[in-house]
């Protein structure tokens, strides 16, 4: 039996699938987020990378407080990350510019807050993010650009995906 080649719909798909996995996002939450794009003004592709990049756990992942965005996203879970000293629990929470990302009274208690102290010393951030690594706050200095972002999967084709 020989293999058939792969369709363009079907490599869309595993793209698109690439980035809903990389983000750790459902289906129906993602195609809002794709619809967002589509209104916002500019490259639909790049949007939507903006949008799924500012959400509160993938910030607190490029930020360094935590190994992967499955732990970014349990640690906003469990109520130990504030935004602007309010306590933030919700991932999907889509921060904003010159939003204050910091740990809650709760967080600085926990064992893993020394963890994270450590390693966030050694690791770079993102240009449009800023790292006080004694305080362990971060900030949103700007939108984020594609090129900083690094994504693993194309935009542009996960756009020809929905747009047929």
């Amino acid at each position: 039996m020989r293999r058939r080649k792969v369709s363009d719909r079907g490599l869309q798909l595993r793209e698109k699938q690439k980035a809903r996995a990389s983000y750790g996002i459902l289906e129906r939450q993602f195609r809002r987020y794709y619809e967002e794009a589509v209104r916002k003004v500019g490259i639909t592709g790049d949007n939507l990378l903006r949008i799924l990049e500012l959400r509160l756990d993938s910030v607190v992942y490029r930020l360094g407080f935590a190994d992967s965005r499955a732990q970014a996203r349990q640690l906003v879970r469990h109520g130990l990350i504030s935004i602007n000293g309010r306590k933030a629990d919700i991932p999907s929470h889509v921060v904003k510019l010159n939003d204050i990302i910091a740990w809650t009274p709760r967080g600085v208690k926990s064992e893993f807050y020394a963890v994270a102290q450590e390693q966030a010393k050694g690791r770079a951030v993102p240009s449009w993010l800023a790292l006080e690594a004694e305080k362990m706050t971060g900030q949103v200095l700007a939108a984020p650009v594609p090129e900083d972002i690094g994504a693993k999967f194309d935009p542009a084709t996960i756009v020809e995906f929905y747009s047929r």
